[in-house]
């Protein structure tokens, strides 16, 4: 097992689901003054949190990540969760003040969403990484999706310390400007966005793809049902999905698929196959409802990788 760096959010989500499509309940002509409601169903709280859902899958494959995050006074259902499943707490700062961040989503039968998130705690992650990032000496870190402040501060932190780092900015970058999104990618291993993400970072940037490119090892865009495509060194990488038993809710499939590029990269896979273990590992949350409710083995996830894309596979 290699030493791993999580940080990001770690929260309460509150999961919901809509029979219908939002599109026929919101009126274009009408977005002005947009006032809906939805009746949704299988309201159901659940772990989540950036942080949480990356760490929790990492420990699915075998690894020992630490979470560098903050939560608040009502977290302790949620620590104990994390260190029966050998996720290490030790640098999590829990704010007595605070509760912990939560979300509300709703996702519609199109796999849609509509999110309102609390931030909570979660405001208060603008600590210094130093003395963590000194003490475990992590082979790689995730800058995940948290506050604005912190997610500046660690990726500095990062470089100064020579930890490479993913720069993962989520739906956290409209936070940014052009200045603070440059500085963040610059220097980072890999970089990881969905397709709207990378459109909007270069609206923002004023950036090319191929600049973007430029700034980190690999870049990493996710495509929905469509796969993936990985950026490297001038080539570009196809990734398949991996075929889902059913899709009951998409809700933490980025983060399982970014637990799956990680594992690749520390396991030195080649590029294909690091593509090809993170789609197989965002498959298994779209099964369950919560973003946390499924497990495999190793022998398993093996076995269902070589049912997929007809390769053996070491990890």
């Amino acid at each position: 097992m290699k030493n791993i760096l999580v940080t990001g959010s770690l929260a309460y989500d509150y999961i919901m689901n809509f029979k219908e499509r939002f599109a026929d309940h919101i009126l274009p002509d009408k977005i002005h003054i947009l006032n809906v409601s939805f009746g949704v169903d299988n309201l159901s709280k659940q772990l989540g949190g950036t942080a949480g859902n990356i760490a929790y899958n990492l420990a699915l494959l075998g690894e020992q990540p630490t979470i560098a995050a903050t939560a608040g006074k009502d977290f302790t259902e949620y620590a104990e969760w994390l260190q029966k499943n050998k996720i290490t707490t030790d640098c999590i700062k829990i704010l007595p003040e605070e509760y912990t961040a939560s979300a509300h989503i709703i996702t519609d039968i199109d796999d849609n969403q509509i999110t309102s998130f609390h931030a909570g705690a979660m405001l208060g992650h603008n600590i210094s990484l130093k003395e963590i990032i000194e003490k475990i000496k992590p082979e790689l870190a995730i800058l995940a999706p948290d506050c604005k402040e912190g997610m500046i501060k660690h990726a500095q932190e990062f470089r100064e310390a020579g930890v490479p780092y993913i720069f993962d900015p989520g739906q956290g970058m409209p936070l940014f400007n052009k200045e603070e999104l440059i500085g963040m990618i610059t220097g980072s291993k890999v970089a990881i966005f969905n397709d709207y993400e990378l459109q909007l970072f270069r609206d923002r940037t004023g950036l090319s793809q191929e600049k973007v490119e430029d700034f980190t090892e690999y870049l990493i865009v996710t495509l929905g049902g469509k796969g993936s495509i990985i950026y490297h060194n001038g080539k570009e990488y196809q990734i398949p999905t991996a075929r889902p038993k059913n899709t009951s809710d998409p809700t933490g499939a980025g983060d399982a698929y970014r637990a799956g590029i990680i594992k690749g990269l520390l396991c030195k896979l080649p590029i294909e196959k690091i593509g090809k273990v993170a789609a197989l590992a965002s498959v298994y949350t779209v099964e369950l409802y919560g973003t946390q409710t499924h497990k495999y083995t190793l022998a398993e996830f093996r076995k269902r990788y070589k049912d997929n894309f007809a390769q053996d596979l070491k990890l």
